[in-house]
C-alpha cells in the first residue's frame, strides 16, 4: 500500500482539527496515511512515498530549522510542497511579486519594513494610507500584528522581531471580514468566510473571530485562481494546493475596489475540516494524483 506522511507539529500530534477525515479519505483511495510531527527524530521519512505539509504551525518561529528540514526530506522522498515553494511563500514579500504580475492580480497594497528603515518607512506608509497594519514578514495566526496611526503610536511597542510588511488598514475587515478560498489543482473547491470580534482586525478564533463554510462565490473564485496562476509563473510550475485570503477594498480612497489578495498560503493551510468536512475528499484526490504523476505539484 502507498504510504503518505502528513506533517504536523508537536502541539497537534494527531493533526489539524478534523484530520481523521483526511486519513479516512486517503484510505478509501488505497493510500495509507498517518500524522507525524515534523521534527520527530524517530520518523523514517525515506520510507514514505510522499510527505505532505499540513499543520506544521510552528514553522514561522522556527523558520531556519524548518527550511533545513524540508531540504533534508526532499532529499530522500517527495515533499508537497517542497523547499523552493516554502522559501518563496514563507515571507510576505511575495505579495509585491503578485502585485507586479503582468495580468494585474489585485493585491492589498504592501510595503517592506526593517529595523534600519522602520521609522521613515512607517512614516511613508502612514502618509500614503493613514492607519496601517504592520505584520511580521514571516508570521502566521495573527501573531505580532499591530495597527498604528502614527510613528509614536503606543501600539507599536507590541512589534515582534522584524522584518515586517506594512499595509493599509482595510476598513471592511471589521465589517465584512475576509474570505478564504481553497484552490486544489487549479480549481476552487471551498470557501470559508471569517469575521473578527468587535474592534479587532484579526479574524482568528484566538482573538474572538468566527468562521463559517459558505458556497463558493464566483467573483472571489476568479481572483483566487488568478493569484494561483500568478504564483505558478513565479515558481515555474503550478502549486498543487493553495489557500487564498481575500478582503474587500470598496469604499477606501486610493485602494481601488473589489476583492483583493491579502495572503496566498502555499505551505500549510489548514483545511478547516471541522467546518468543511467535504474538503477531505478533493484533497485526498489531489494527493493521489500527485502520487500517480511524477513531478505534479512540485513547484
Amino acid at each position: 500500500m502507498t504510504r503518505v506522511l502528513l506533517a504536523t507539529f508537536s502541539l497537534l500530534p494527531d493533526g489539524e482539527p478534523g484530520g481523521d477525515l483526511l486519513v479516512a479519505a486517503l484510505a478509501e483511495r488505497g493510500v495509507e496515511a498517518r500524522w507525524v510531527v515534523w521534527d520527530d527524530p524517530d520518523v523514517d521519512w525515506a520510507a514514505a512515498d510522499l510527505v505532505v505539509l499540513r499543520s506544521t504551525w510552528d514553522y514561522q518561529r522556527r523558520y531556519a530549522e524548518f527550511s533545513a528540514w524540508t531540504r533534508r526530506v526532499e532529499g530522500v522522498t517527495r515533499l508537497l510542497h517542497g523547499s523552493d515553494v516554502v522559501a518563496w511563500n514563507a515571507g510576505k514579500a511575495y505579495l509585491l511579486e503578485l502585485a507586479a504580475d503582468h495580468d494585474g492580480v489585485p493585491v492589498v497594497p504592501t510595503a517592506l519594513l526593517d529595523d534600519r528603515r522602520l521609522v521613515p518607512g512607517l512614516a511613508a506608509a502612514l502618509d500614503r494610507w493613514g492607519t496601517v497594519v504592520v505584520k511580521p514578514r514571516i508570521g502566521a495566526g495573527g501573531v505580532g500584528v499591530v495597527v498604528a496611526s502614527s510613528t509614536d503610536d503606543p501600539r507599536l511597542e507590541g512589534l515582534v522581531a522584524g522584518p515586517w510588511v506594512v499595509q493599509p488598514l482595510v476598513a471592511s475587515v471589521r465589517t465584512v471580514g475576509e474570505s478564504s478560498m481553497w484552490v486544489l489543482a487549479g480549481e476552487v473547491v471551498g470557501q470559508v468566510d471569517k469575521r473578527p470580534a468587535g474592534g479587532e482586525v484579526r479574524v482568528h478564533e484566538l482573538y474572538g473571530g468566527s468562521s463559517a463554510a459558505v458556497p463558493v462565490d464566483p467573483t472571489r473564485a476568479e481572483v483566487a485562481r488568478a493569484a494561483v496562476v500568478a504564483a505558478a509563473r513565479r515558481l515555474g510550475a503550478p502549486p498543487a494546493y493553495a489557500r487564498v485570503d481575500l478582503v474587500l477594498l470598496e469604499g477606501q480612497e486610493g485602494l481601488g475596489g473589489g476583492w483583493a489578495v491579502s495572503e496566498l498560503e502555499l505551505i500549510e493551510p489548514g483545511l478547516y475540516l471541522d467546518l468543511a468536512p467535504g474538503l477531505a475528499a478533493p484533497f485526498a484526490d489531489l494527493v493521489v494524483s500527485v502520487l500517480v504523476v511524477p513531478g505534479l505539484g512540485e513547484a
